[in-house]
């Protein structure tokens, strides 16, 4: 089942970069930016992570709390921070509950070659836990301007 807007955005609980324990509830009376890609230090992930860092304070003034989702390690997460100076939560899903409550690991294509991989996709949550929106065709050059569009 694909979540849409208008849905109660799922709760989770996972270990950020420094291992401290992050829930979607944390954020009630906050506009959540939650961001699902597939691999820190991958190019599009990477220019993605940076578009996002580049246009951090206009989002923030606009009331978002930027999280980003991917399977990888806290301690890839703190790598990839330290690297490229990312100001936002990176969330250690290594075992994919939060990716799979959100529908997000499905199959896909590269190459000719199927593999079981993160979709990357954007959801803009109110500040009741509601998502209104779903940003499915992720631009990585602009998504900040996707996310304030």
């Amino acid at each position: 089942m694909a979540l849409k807007a208008g849905d109660k955005a799922p709760d989770f609980e996972v270990s950020d970069q420094n291992g401290k324990t992050v829930k979607l509830s944390d954020f009630q009376g906050k506009k959540v930016v939650l961001y699902f890609y597939p691999q820190d230090n991958t190019p599009t992930c990477t220019v993605e992570a940076c578009n996002l860092r580049d246009n951090y304070n206009t989002l923030k003034t606009k009331g978002y709390e930027v999280l980003g989702v991917s399977p990888d390690s806290a301690k890839k997460h703190t790598n990839f921070i330290k690297k490229f100076s990312l100001p936002f939560t990176l969330l250690a899903d290594t075992d994919n509950k939060i990716i799979e409550s959100y529908g997000l690991w499905a199959e896909k294509t590269t190459f000719g070659r199927s593999y079981m991989g993160v979709l990357r996709t954007t959801f803009i949550i109110d500040e009741n836990g509601i998502i209104e929106r779903v940003i499915d065709d992720v631009k990585s050059k602009e998504h900040a301007e996707q996310i304030l569009g």
